[in-house]
């Protein structure tokens, strides 16, 4: 009798160990993926988007900036997406086709998106952030204000309000600037430059 309950209180006692160990690697744990709305499909094999095609080759060290900009031309929508890249800023355009346009165009919080392949990962992940300082962006100020990010040849995103800076080649985490939130990263897939990039 006198094993068993020292034995029930060995069981209670690595079961009190084992929760405390969990709540403590689990306080502070962000997602790794957002549940912010986001939703974008671009075929670069009808684009042949050069600054995109270069952000979607591992190896390439290259992250490229997408916003979409909306005009009007003769009473019709006309939507265009530029990408910028962080290795030297080269920015190349391109317009929404039909087949575009059917689909969902949500580039995140702001219409704005980082992507491209990290190179501290074996192998190597290809991410895909939100454009906006998430601790800076508040979708309840009225009226919405923008925090985009720019981003240096390193893959390092700064924040010029709060001077965060992000590394985008380890999931966004801050490296320098006080502590908080990292980047929004979405779920992202290409199927190599001149193929799909999918972003949700």
């Amino acid at each position: 009798m006198m094993k068993r309950r020292r034995m029930i209180k060995t069981i209670k006692r690595i079961f009190v160990l084992a929760s405390s160990v969990l709540a403590l690697a689990c306080g502070d744990a962000q997602n790794e993926f957002s549940s912010a709305r986001c939703f974008f499909v671009f075929d670069n094999a009808v684009h042949q988007n050069s600054v995109l095609s270069a952000a979607m080759t591992p190896h390439a060290h290259v992250f490229a900036t997408v916003k979409k900009t909306t005009t009007w031309v003769g009473g019709h929508q006309v939507i265009y997406l530029s990408f910028t890249s962080n290795q030297g800023g080269q920015t190349e355009a391109s317009k929404a086709n039909a087949v575009d346009l059917k689909r969902t165009i949500l580039l995140g919080l702001g219409n704005g998106l980082v992507v491209g392949y990290g190179h501290l990962s074996d192998p190597l992940t290809f991410y895909a952030y939100d454009l906006e300082c998430p601790n800076c962006f508040s979708a309840d100020v009225i009226p919405q204000k923008d925090f985009f990010l720019t981003i240096d040849g390193n893959g390092t995103a700064t924040c010029s309000t709060c001077r965060r800076q992000y590394d985008l080649n380890n999931g966004g985490i801050i490296t320098a600037g006080d502590r908080g939130h990292k980047l929004i990263r979405y779920r992202a897939s290409t199927s190599g430059p001149l193929g799909v990039l999918a972003v949700n």
